[in-house]
């Protein structure tokens, strides 16, 4: 910022001609020391499998040791959310506590446990229950749909649908949580890869590690932007871009975002869904209905942290194009990008803001 000039005076002389040529002086000197800071980083990159899913970690460190370190301290806390957080793992801080909790007792359980359930309570209320992580019972019913190719049986549906419904999960004020009803299960994966990629984010933060990228299977959080950019560069294929039986290329566009300090998820059935009796039904399921959705679609959402961006992403997936673009547009700091599918009809909706992340559509 310019001080203009003759601005100080110091006994009876004018000083604002050396006073800006100082603080010229001085911005010119910051400029080349960050210029030579960034130069000196190096990029590094790191693949592991967690949470049954790959998670590439993109960071720049001014040394393999620091980049190294960070990035094994990541690691660690996303190991650590998948061991409190998994629905596969029966021996889970989740699943131990849905097996053995008593319905109207109040629980105490860990912190990362809590504050996803009560991020996933909020959204639960603002979408009216279209998002909803007791949707468990059901979950489960579709995994084995999926492995028979076969529709749920109806009255173990009717009897699930029983234990499904987010008001049956309560959080108090002195973070205890209750559960409802007996036989209720929960279900984060449409949360918990967003909220570790945010938590594995902070990890290297604190290691010195800003300037990072973390993809958990999609679901991408950024830091700061690399040395030689304005931001983070993430291509995005949406949906229809490749028809289902992969013959021939349509004329939708890979887009490419930038961003930094934000984080975008995709949600969507382009590999996760399954035909029974000519009837398509996605891996996604409707927490009313108890019913996988049955029209196509790809989501994408971008959001100030991948906890908001992963449960977003889930959640207008359910909503539908018009309830969920609007909800997207009353919500600050978020943009969306849907496309769905209904026979060869491709259609479109973003919100208002979602282009300002585009710097090409190839």
């Amino acid at each position: 910022m310019w001080l203009p000039a003759k601005v100080l005076r110091l006994g009876n002389r004018w000083w604002g001609g050396r006073i800006s040529l100082l603080l010229l002086l001085t911005v010119i000197n910051l400029m080349i020391v960050n210029r030579s800071s960034a130069e000196e980083l190096k990029r590094y990159e790191f693949l592991q499998i967690r949470m049954g899913i790959p998670v590439r970690i993109i960071v720049y460190a001014d040394t393999s040791a620091t980049a190294n370190q960070a990035s094994k301290a990541a690691y660690d806390k996303i190991r650590e959310i998948d061991r409190c957080m998994s629905d596969y793992d029966p021996d889970s801080e989740l699943m131990q506590f849905v097996e053995n909790a008593e319905p109207g007792k109040a629980y105490s359980v860990s912190k990362d446990l809590t504050h996803v359930l009560r991020r996933s309570q909020q959204l639960s209320s603002e979408t009216d229950g279209a998002f909803d992580v007791t949707v468990g019972p059901i979950v489960r019913l579709w995994r084995v749909a999926r492995r028979r190719k076969e529709l749920p049986d109806a009255s173990r549906l009717e009897a699930a649908l029983t234990r499904v419904g987010y008001r049956n999960l309560n959080i108090s004020d002195n973070d205890e949580v209750t559960l409802g009803k007996s036989g209720m299960r929960i279900d984060l994966g449409g949360i918990a890869k967003g909220y570790a990629a945010d938590a594995a984010l902070a990890v290297l933060k604190e290691h010195g590690v800003a300037r990072a990228m973390i993809d958990a299977g999609g679901d991408i959080v950024v830091g700061d932007s690399p040395p030689d950019r304005d931001g983070w560069r993430i291509e995005v294929e949406p949906y229809g871009r490749r028809q289902v039986n992969q013959q021939e290329e349509t004329s939708a566009p890979v887009m490419i975002l930038e961003l930094a300090n934000a984080a975008v998820a995709t949600s969507g059935d382009t590999y996760q869904y399954i035909e029974i009796d000519g009837q398509r039904f996605s891996h996604l399921v409707n927490p009313k209905t108890g019913l996988g959705l049955t029209t196509p679609s790809s989501v994408t959402v971008i959001a100030p942290d991948g906890t908001t961006a992963d449960s977003l992403a889930s959640a207008v997936s359910v909503l539908g194009p018009k309830k969920g673009l609007q909800f997207i547009e009353n919500k600050c700091g978020c943009a969306l990008y849907m496309v769905t599918l209904e026979g060869d009809q491709r259609t479109t909706v973003q919100s208002k803001d979602f282009s300002t992340y585009v710097i090409a559509n190839d």
